[in-house]
């Protein structure tokens, strides 16, 4: 099951600052403008972008790649600056990892903590999730803080658990769970 399945369509959610909704083609050229900075996808699983075609590639293969996926857009402008997802849901043992990513213009301005907070209440409210958990690489110090704002605790570290660009990394986990 995917989270269209449960509610036909992402469903849109809002917080002070923000408004969190369905991706569209229309928001590539938004999001170019953070896929194509090396220092935004350096701590990403996929690569930077060298066009803006390959932002609509990656919007359609994105699109049917994770199983909720939300556009961060900021209230006051529309702007497009990101987006947080659950990157896999399992609904049988109501669990799911978090992720995100983030314009850099935006950094440190506790933008992901409350997106991602929305979408973390909106898993344990709506999708009865039990556990959801986030993974960093070992120097993305900046997610690792966004983890810890939102309550989770440490776990451990997954060893060489995940190849990407070219080498096989380890990867810290965090989670937090509903009581």
């Amino acid at each position: 099951m995917n989270i269209l399945e449960k509610f036909a369509e992402v469903p849109k959610l809002e917080t002070e600052r923000l408004i969190l909704r369905k991706i569209t083609r229309d928001d590539a050229e938004d999001m170019y403008s953070y896929a194509s900075n090396e220092e935004v996808t350096r701590d990403v699983t996929w690569e930077t972008h060298s066009s803006l075609s390959d932002t609509v590639e990656f919007i359609h293969t994105f699109l049917s790649q994770y199983d909720a996926l939300w556009g961060i857009e900021l209230k006051e402008n529309g702007t497009f600056i990101g987006t947080v997802h659950f990157v896999w849901w399992q609904p049988e043992h109501n669990s799911a990892e978090i992720g995100y990513v983030l314009s850099k213009e935006y950094w440190g301005k506790g933008i992901i903590t409350e997106a991602a907070m929305a979408v973390i209440s909106f898993g344990f409210d709506r999708m009865n999730l039990v556990r959801i958990q986030a993974r960093c690489f070992l120097e993305n110090k900046g997610s690792e803080r966004v983890m810890n704002k939102l309550g989770m605790s440490f776990e451990g570290i997954s060893r060489k658990v995940m190849y990407v660009k070219g080498e096989h990394r380890d990867l810290k986990v965090y989670s937090i769970v509903k009581f």
